[in-house]
């Protein structure tokens, strides 16, 4: 099990609303998914990883290929209060899922650095 949260990279967030927008791609996918694989995930110390996507589309494009998997994924856009304007995507949470699964969407992309 594993749950992977892919940021827009080209947004260049500062940290703190990076960290924020993980968090409520985390959360908000977790609160979506099977609730078998929710306690699984949480028993097993709640396993994430946090990729970068080169676009917006490419973010869209994964959150189009989970649900097409029938995995989680939660689109996370902004509300527009701080460094970027409303609406925009930040993000998407995928999973928590079986980590083969997860990776068969997201396998390509790189770590966040």
């Amino acid at each position: 099990m594993k749950q992977v949260i892919i940021i827009n990279s080209p947004l260049k967030l500062p940290p703190g609303k990076l960290a924020a927008q993980v968090a409520h791609g985390s959360v908000a996918s977790f609160l979506i998914s099977n609730p078998k694989h929710q306690q699984a995930w949480l028993d097993i110390g709640m396993p994430k990883v946090v990729l970068s996507a080169s676009s917006e589309q490419e973010v869209i494009e994964c959150y189009q290929k989970a649900l097409t998997s029938n995995l989680p994924g939660k689109l996370i856009k902004d509300a527009g209060k701080t460094v970027i304007k409303a609406g925009t995507i930040t993000c998407v949470g995928i999973g928590p899922a079986p980590e083969k699964e997860v990776d068969q969407i997201t396998g390509h992309l790189k770590l966040v650095s």
